[in-house]
């Protein structure tokens, strides 16, 4: 027996062209449109790491700070009430 398509399949083309020619919303602003995607440059690379890097450092501190600290961890539970 040999695997794939059957000769006896309905085919369903049709309906698959008549949704593919109506294209509404954002897709009909975009029909014309042409976007293309550049990679970002070493220099805006560098500064996007540099904040990621410093934030979670940021992040790390609070946490080591909110654990050792009593008067910090209640001074989170008054500002968040």
């Amino acid at each position: 027996m040999v695997k794939g398509f059957s000769d006896n399949e309905v085919k369903n083309d049709a309906v698959i062209k008549e949704s593919k020619k109506e294209k509404k919303g954002l897709a009909a602003f975009l029909k014309g449109k042409k976007f293309t995607y550049t990679l970002p440059g070493k220099k805006q690379i560098n500064i996007f790491g540099s904040i990621v890097l410093s934030l979670n450092l940021i992040l790390i501190l609070l946490v080591i700070l909110y654990l050792k600290n009593q008067e910090f961890r209640e001074f989170l539970f008054n500002v968040g009430r």
